[in-house]
């Protein structure tokens, strides 16, 4: 198989994976925080990506310091709106991520195709339909998980440019997921001081006992595992490929919570969720494709 059709494949799996996430992060929510979450997980990941360290030159590890901080800003964003919203709801509005590489070409001063404005209007459709529940409701949770989707969006494009730049792709993924944990830790310092040290080391203590499991697989598969094969396959892809690959995850999340949660979205819900889905995948549709798309790299 030739080594970008292995890139696309990679990026699947990763897909499907990250779709796992939201209902196994969700189901943690209502008792560790965000900063706990995210710590846990990356520094498991951390753990097990150190040797890729060893002898690193100094301009890869610069980058991946930098995606490491853009991509800590996606996962708390998206865990503290999971907190306050449906696994299904936060899964589809983070999902927009995919439209942020071309918006940010037109910003830059590309040209706005009509593709775009196409997609916008889906978006948006799909966005109102997703969140009617009687009359149109948005809170808190959605606003975060707007902004994950904005940092998903431009961490995406920002990617499509480090692995090209590094030497060695897993030395950016290991400095990029010890930046998270890194930044998890501080922000932890600074917003959950407890006055009762005893009280809340026990109640952190039985959290991360209960959820043993969900960390495990977070830190191991789904962060270690699986940013380490994303670095990889989008190596071999472009920005818009990785972005068309990455607009199903919603869809995947929305089959893990009914299975592993119980959520369902009502028609509205469904109508919303094919509307952005189909968006998605519209914003990335265009009849002048890079070279390096069509052949293997």
């Amino acid at each position: 198989m030739p080594v970008h059709l292995r890139g696309i494949a990679a990026l699947l799996l990763v897909t499907l994976v990250w779709g796992t996430t939201f209902p196994a992060m969700k189901n943690m929510t209502g008792y560790l925080s965000a900063s706990w979450i995210v710590l846990c997980r990356f520094a498991l990941a951390s753990v097990l990506l150190l040797p890729f360290l060893w002898g690193v030159r100094w301009r890869d590890l610069r980058w991946g310091i930098l995606a490491g901080v853009v991509l800590f800003l996606c996962y708390v964003f998206q865990i503290e709106g999971l907190a306050l919203t449906s696994s299904n709801r936060n899964a589809f509005i983070c999902g927009l991520n995919v439209l942020v590489p071309p918006l940010l070409g037109v910003l830059l001063g590309a040209r706005l195709e009509r593709r775009i404005v196409v997609a916008l209007c889906l978006s948006v459709a799909g966005l109102f339909a997703l969140c009617w529940e009687g009359s149109f409701s948005w809170g808190r949770g959605d606003t975060l998980a707007l902004l994950c989707a904005l940092f998903f969006g431009v961490y995406i494009k920002l990617m499509e440019s480090l692995t090209r730049k590094v030497d060695k792709l897993m030395a950016l993924t290991a400095s990029q997921i010890l930046t998270v944990a890194v930044c998890a830790a501080l922000w932890l310092l600074m917003t959950e001081l407890p006055q009762d040290v005893p009280a809340y080391a026990a109640y952190i203590r039985k959290g991360l006992e209960m959820y043993s499991l969900n960390l495990i697989y977070l830190g191991v598969i789904a962060t270690a595992a699986i940013i380490s094969l994303q670095t990889w396959g989008q190596s071999h892809s472009s920005a818009n490929e990785a972005a068309v690959i990455y607009a199903f995850e919603p869809g995947c999340a929305a089959i893990f919570a009914y299975l592993w949660l119980g959520e369902t979205l009502a028609w509205s819900g469904l109508l919303g969720a094919a509307l952005l889905i189909s968006g998605m995948i519209v914003s990335q549709w265009s009849t002048e494709r890079p070279a390096t798309v069509l052949a293997p790299e």
